[in-house]
């Protein structure tokens, strides 16, 4: 069973989140365990102080690196693991990819550091973490947000948490390419129809059809992903013959 323990100073923005679909259903079935933890409860001040402004001035405030030490060490107290990544969501980290979200899925054990305000401690970073992640290139007022998104595409990968494995297999990004396009009833909406191959019950044909697709489809809309995904011969004449070589 994987355990994500989240340190956040906002614990309640994830009681409806992990109470509904597939990640409320993988807590039940104990395939993962989401422990949340409340950085303030770390503080020895009877304010509960987390903050404090920033050395050498500048706007906003910096999270304080005394709870947030803390926090880990009470987790990680007693329990011997060689890969115990302890992860600080933050703008400047790596971009989170399927394949980190595998990497991690494969784990039993993982910490969520969600910063917030002006960020966190610098000390955090280069003492604590082992890894600084990123879900885009943009902002957001703290990191729950980016845990959440974390927590989600780890949970999906957890043997028994999705019911069919097949659509975790084709799936968009995985084998780097998107997911073909999905139709269902009715086979015709205001003119619009469904592809006759998909109404065919050809089994083979529709697989044929789908890859194709996922390739056009990556082609046109990601090519950054066709150029670290696998592709025949074939397949790759077949962009070219419609100008989408994949170079």
């Amino acid at each position: 069973m994987l355990q994500i323990d989240i340190l956040t100073l906002f614990p309640g923005a994830f009681s409806g989140y992990l109470q509904h679909s597939i990640i409320g259903r993988a807590i039940e079935r104990n395939f993962v365990d989401i422990r949340l933890h409340d950085i303030r409860s770390f503080t020895h001040d009877k304010h509960g102080t987390a903050d404090d402004y920033p050395y050498g001035g500048g706007a906003g405030m910096v999270m304080k690196p005394e709870p947030v030490f803390e926090a880990v060490e009470c987790i990680k107290s007693g329990i011997e693991k060689s890969e115990y990544p302890v992860i600080l969501l933050t703008p400047q980290g790596k971009i989170l990819t399927q394949e980190i979200a595998e990497k991690l899925a494969s784990l039993q054990n993982i910490i969520l550091i969600c910063g917030h305000y002006e960020g966190i401690d610098e000390r955090v970073a280069e003492h604590l973490v082992t890894d600084e992640i990123s879900i885009g290139d943009y902002l957001l007022s703290g990191g729950e947000t980016a845990a959440m998104v974390i927590i989600d595409s780890l949970v999906r990968l957890l043997p028994g948490a999705i019911g069919s494995q097949t659509s975790l297999d084709e799936e968009s990004h995985v084998g780097n390419l998107l997911e073909y396009p999905q139709y269902t009833r009715p086979p015709e909406f205001r003119g619009w129809n469904v592809p006759e191959v998909l109404l065919s019950g050809n089994h083979k044909e529709i697989a044929i059809w789908r890859r194709e697709q996922s390739i056009l489809r990556t082609a046109i809309r990601r090519p950054d992903l066709l150029k670290r995904a696998s592709l025949t011969e074939a397949e790759y004449k077949m962009l070219k013959s419609i100008g989408l070589q994949n170079n």
